[in-house]
């Protein structure tokens, strides 16, 4: 089978996959998102193997995450996110850090790992979430305006703001002291320049970016532009060492401020 006539046929099984997937949840009275993901387990490589373009598959469901995360991102604001800021980054960094110490000591405790430094990269991947699935369920269950919603968005920020930490200290923890404080330093400076040029963009660039899309009174290219917008600082962060869907979501709080949301 043609390469090109693969992948349009593992687009059209996981697109099949995830809407039986997602009216099985719905009548379970789940939310779809989670029959979307069972979908895409039974067609996957860990179920039937039935796709066979794993990269390419791969690479369209990234730009879905990304789009899903702006689509969110625009619904939020920056002003609702200052009034949670508090709990969000208190209880969201004693989170990690819990989540990080306890695993470590269990793991140590019943012989999981070998080694803390193995016991640290365990907990800090069990201290993250998924993003896209709390925010998708929220939406769903009309929740992203409440005190409670907005609480638990300041803490995914936190936790997605940490994996950029967290990926530039995990390698070094066998060097010596000195490099794991070089690099926490390194890792720590870039997440102050990046939440600096967002709030600089939001407040100055971005907006004046829209009114100018908006004054060619095209909705394509208006489209077009904010695409690219989105694409472009989430490719950006991804570069920085967060992830692409983080950049996408600050790119939909950017917008969000504009009259053009």
């Amino acid at each position: 089978m043609q390469e090109d006539f693969r992948l349009i046929v593992d687009l059209v099984l996981v697109l099949a996959a995830a809407a039986a997937g997602g009216l099985f949840a719905s009548l379970l009275r789940q939310p779809v998102i989670l029959g979307y993901l069972l979908g895409g387990i039974v067609v996957g490589p860990a179920g039937l193997g039935l796709i066979k373009e794993l990269i390419q598959v791969d690479t369209l469901a990234e730009f879905g995450v990304a789009f899903l995360l702006f689509a969110l991102g625009v619904e939020f604001s920056f002003a609702e996110l200052q009034k949670v800021k508090a709990i969000s980054l208190g209880g969201g960094g004693l989170q990690i850090v819990l989540t990080i110490a306890i695993t470590t000591a269990i793991s140590l405790a019943v012989g999981w790992v070998e080694s803390p430094a193995q016991g640290v990269f365990l907990g800090a991947i069990l201290s993250l979430s998924s993003t896209a699935v709390v925010l998708k369920c929220l939406m769903e269950r009309n929740e992203g305006g409440t005190s409670h919603g907005q609480v638990m968005l300041g803490i995914l920020v936190v936790q997605d703001l940490a994996l950029g930490l967290m990926l530039a200290v995990l390698p070094a923890l066998n060097q010596p002291a000195e490099a794991i404080g070089m690099t926490v330093a390194w890792a720590l400076l870039r997440i102050g320049l990046f939440a600096a040029g967002a709030v600089v963009a939001g407040i100055w660039m971005v907006p004046q970016l829209l009114r100018y899309l908006a004054k060619t009174e095209s909705r394509e290219l208006f489209l077009l532009g904010v695409v690219v917008l989105a694409l472009g600082i989430a490719l950006l962060t991804e570069y920085l060492g967060f992830s692409i869907e983080m950049g996408a979501f600050v790119a939909g709080l950017m917008i969000s401020e504009v009259e053009y949301a």
